[in-house]
């Protein structure tokens, strides 16, 4: 691959002509097709090249729905955007279970948000204490231009704190503000009050006369939001009689089923290679609501991960009980979401996806990536415990298999009738292929 000059200049017809001739022949004859997969109304491909830089063009992915969620008494369908075989299927399967048995009860427990001004100062802590205690009103004021909106609609800083890191680091300061931002995401807004606080401190010590016998510069290192939000948190759960919970392939009575469903889940609480697996599968559901409703997922992905770990152990992010005849499953994660602004109003499948979710606010959307997690969980969980995962996961992938094998149209509808009561692997279709 050859270096170039002034790639971003050009157009994506020429990027992708440079890119192919880089390339063998193969390889050079896939790029040469990206075309195909741009928009055919011009207007709207040009909106989704300004998504992001050096663009070529789309990279698809499945639009699912989810229908049948019961959450508060309210029925949701809710879209889903992932790529991997089973999730949508299981999250409507979870859904439609629990349909029957009350549904998801799902509460916001707090939205707060926190961003932080990373500096370091070299003076007596006890000055820098005393200097921030009576700037607090100024550090507000300056930014009141900036919160005034938020402000209206209930939001805004919530909380101002000085935070000392100097044990971790020499001379380390952190401010530390805690924010409401309302239906918004609200990382601009938060970054954008971080810079004006930091130019506050920083000329604020210069001008204050308690530090004139000491070191009167501050040193900012940075300003930035902070993904890991422990206070942005929503709690779902569903419950029924055990005995509701009806009867399961070989025989498993609903307490039996109950119990093991109850171990595996304590087992991704105390074992971390488990947790992770299972945690991801709570995730497949959030995520597929995320990235359908133009959320930040890779963000919602960290904190997530971080929150699971907050004890000093990883584990999982949902917890079981059972009390007496009771059955009761639950998932408490952080979902940092907006429902305004950013690709929310930009993104036109973005924009459909809150239309079918009847415009919901952060906190309801909240809820409902919540819901779904749950859902998801609950469908793994049960496979695992029951018919094992392959059975139904391989299902699914099934015609994935078939179409990478380059199956005729004849043989995939051969090969569904044929697999429809066998364990479906790669070695097994294309032995089946082999011979029809």
């Amino acid at each position: 691959m050859n270096t170039v000059n002034g790639f971003s200049k050009m157009t994506k017809e020429q990027k992708i002509e440079w890119l192919s001739l880089q390339l063998n022949e193969e390889a050079g004859s896939l790029v040469r097709h990206m075309p195909n997969y741009w928009h055919q109304d011009p207007t709207v491909q040009k909106r989704f090249d300004e998504f992001s830089e050096n663009t070529l063009t789309n990279y698809n992915l499945p639009f699912g729905l989810a229908p049948n969620f019961l959450i508060n008494g309210k029925v949701y369908s809710v879209p889903m955007v992932i790529e991997e075989s089973s999730v949508v299927a299981a999250a409507s399967l979870g859904a439609k279970f629990w349909l029957e048995r009350g549904g998801f009860k799902s509460q916001v427990i707090s939205t707060t948000k926190v961003g932080q001004v990373h500096f370091q100062w070299q003076g007596e802590k006890e000055k820098i204490y005393e200097y921030f205690e009576g700037a607090k009103e100024q550090f507000l004021k300056a930014v009141s231009h900036l919160t005034i909106n938020m402000d209206q609609r209930g939001g805004g800083i919530k909380k101002l704190t000085l935070i000392d890191m100097t044990d971790k680091i020499e001379n380390y300061y952190q401010l530390k503000v805690e924010a409401q931002t309302c239906d918004a995401m609200g990382a601009n807004f938060i970054n954008s009050i971080l810079e004006e606080m930091a130019k506050v401190l920083k000329e604020g010590v210069l001008q204050d006369s308690r530090f004139e016998n000491t070191e009167k510069e501050v040193h900012i290192i940075m300003c930035i939001l902070s993904n890991y939000t422990p206070d942005c948190v929503v709690e779902c759960s569903v419950e029924c009689p055990i005995e509701d919970l009806g009867s399961f392939p070989g025989n498993v009575s609903a307490r039996e089923f109950a119990e093991k469903f109850a171990t595996a889940v304590r087992i991704a609480e105390v074992d971390p290679n488990r947790a992770v697996t299972h945690n991801k599968g709570i995730m497949n559901g959030i995520d597929a609501v995320v990235i359908a409703t133009g959320n930040d997922f890779r963000a919602i992905e960290a904190c997530a991960h971080a929150y699971a770990a907050r004890d000093g152990q990883y584990r999982s992010l949902s917890t079981v009980s059972l009390t007496g005849d009771k059955f009761k499953f639950s998932l408490k994660v952080p979902l940092a979401v907006g429902t305004v602004g950013g690709l929310t109003s930009l993104h036109p499948l973005a924009k459909t996806s809150l239309a079918i979710l009847e415009h919901p606010a952060a906190s309801e959307l909240m809820n409902i990536m919540a819901a779904v997690g749950l859902a998801q969980n609950f469908g793994a969980v049960k496979s695992l415990v029951t018919t094992g995962i392959q059975k139904g996961h391989m299902k699914l992938h099934l015609l994935n298999i078939l179409k990478q094998l380059d199956a005729s149209l004849e043989q995939i509808e051969k090969g569904k009738e044929f697999f429809a009561d066998k364990v479906v692997s790669f070695t097994a279709v294309r032995d089946f292929l082999k011979n029809n």
